[in-house]
């Protein structure tokens, strides 16, 4: 029987009980009763649970999902989704920092930085972050200087701890054959698309259009596959971030930041904008946040001006200060600016986050990439290591943090050939005719966006 994942409303309401808890609401005569009428907690790694709940409960979870949403929060005034609140939170809105000359060399970098940080973190993705640092210590690569291999790794150790079932085939170093698909390079081409078609003053309904034109609904996940689903039950944006969609804070707009970034150099403001309009298709609050957050980050790296703690400073400030995500952010940096072993920083980020988050959440995630670019002072293979090493969703992390560090690099020639040769300078993706296009290709139609008025 086909398991349709992350969507069926008993697999959605043990996710949005924890979510509820999180974002500031009182879950808990809802959660006793979904208990007791049998229901399960939301599935550990998989989107579906292994078996389909009875007609009774898959009902009961659905209409439980909706009284969930009516519950009120006692964050929402710290926390608001609405650009002109999270505008007014913000008392250092940033000013533009200039016009850099941002060139096609500076984005192929950035480009090339976000492939090869996904690929690293691709094998690894679900696993625990002891697992991988058995791993990686089992071939002498820890710390983390290369991509992984299964050569030399004990049977043992893969039979307890065995890579991602997707990903070995094409990410391990001795498959590597090129870049492969993943949807956190599929979703920076779905928005360089965008704005090809509707410029950056595209709107959220726009984004709509184009991922129904473009983005095949099996290649979505998360807040993503319901969103998609809300719009083809007619559940028109910003609605469809809300709909019974646990996931509108996990990390998924957060993926989709990269191009905002680097089509507004030198503009902060502007990127986070650009990627507020992208993120509530799908996310509110934290999950919108950490997209901006991103967003601004990137702009301010494209000036070529700013080391990558100023990067994240500016990046913090189109973030409402006292939300979770600004918090956890601050204290993520504050942790690796303190601590030389930045496994002390990601054990701390651990303790703090991994009992009361998913791993896919947000919140933990954006602040390891912050601890992971500012201890490795934004050099591209200490920040994609790190942030591939300290767990949780590896490839959408490495992959982040590639792409900052890769654009603070400047030219694909500053990447170590270690990374970049085994891309062979190619991408398949499922986005439109562009599967196999070059990644000189797309650093040179990304360079025409910003050049457009």
């Amino acid at each position: 029987m086909l398991r349709l994942t992350w969507v069926q409303p008993e697999d959605l309401i043990g996710h949005e009980l924890r979510q509820a808890a999180l974002d500031g609401r009182e879950p808990r005569a809802i959660a006793a009763r979904w208990r007791a009428a049998g229901g399960q907690d939301a599935p550990a790694t998989a989107g579906a649970s292994p078996t389909p709940a009875s007609r009774y409960l898959r009902r009961l979870a659905a209409d439980l999902l909706d009284e969930l949403a009516d519950l009120p929060s006692h964050l929402s005034d710290d926390e608001p989704t609405d650009l002109e609140r999270i505008r007014s939170a913000c008392p250092d809105w940033p000013e533009p920092l200039g016009t850099p000359a941002t060139t096609p060399h500076h984005l192929e970098a950035a480009w090339l930085g976000r492939a090869a940080g996904c690929l690293l973190g691709k094998p690894v993705e679900k696993l625990p972050l002891d697992a991988i640092r058995r791993l990686a210590r089992s071939t002498g690569n820890w710390p983390l200087s290369t991509y992984f291999t299964a050569r030399g790794v004990p049977a043992e150790l893969l039979e307890r701890h065995p890579w991602n079932r997707r990903s070995a085939a094409t990410s391990l170093a001795e498959n590597i054959d090129g870049m492969p698909e993943d949807d956190d390079l599929d979703y920076p081409v779905l928005n360089l698309v965008l704005l090809q078609r509707h410029g950056r003053a595209f709107t959220t309904t726009d984004v709509a259009r184009t991922w129904l034109d473009e983005l095949p609904a099996g290649r979505t996940f998360t807040a993503e596959r319901v969103a998609y689903r809300n719009l083809l039950t007619g559940v028109e944006p910003p609605h469809t971030a809300r709909h019974r969609n646990p996931f509108r804070e996990w990390i998924g707009a957060l993926i989709r930041a990269d191009v905002h970034g680097w089509t507004n150099p030198g503009d902060p403001a502007a990127a986070a904008e650009q990627a507020h309009r992208d993120a509530t298709l799908t996310h509110t609050a934290n999950g919108v946040y950490a997209a901006m957050f991103t967003a601004a980050v990137i702009a301010t790296a494209a000036t070529g001006d700013h080391d990558v703690h100023t990067c994240v400073r500016t990046g913090l400030t189109v973030v409402p200060p006292r939300s979770r995500l600004a918090r956890a952010v601050r204290e993520a940096v504050r942790l690796a600016h303190e601590h030389e072993d930045f496994d002390t920083v990601v054990d701390a980020l651990h303790a703090a986050h991994a009992a009361t988050h998913h791993w896919v959440h947000a919140v933990p995630n954006t602040a390891l990439i912050a601890a992971a670019l500012t201890h490795a002072h934004g050099d591209f293979t200490g920040s994609v290591c790190r942030a591939v090493g300290g767990g949780w969703d590896t490839d959408s992390n490495g992959a982040t943090a590639g792409s900052v560090a890769g654009l603070l690099a400047g030219h694909p020639a500053a990447l170590p050939d270690r990374w970049t040769a085994p891309l062979k300078n190619r991408l398949a993706t499922s986005i439109g005719d562009l599967n196999g296009i070059g990644f000189d290709t797309l650093a040179h139609l990304t360079h025409r966006e910003t050049r457009r008025p």
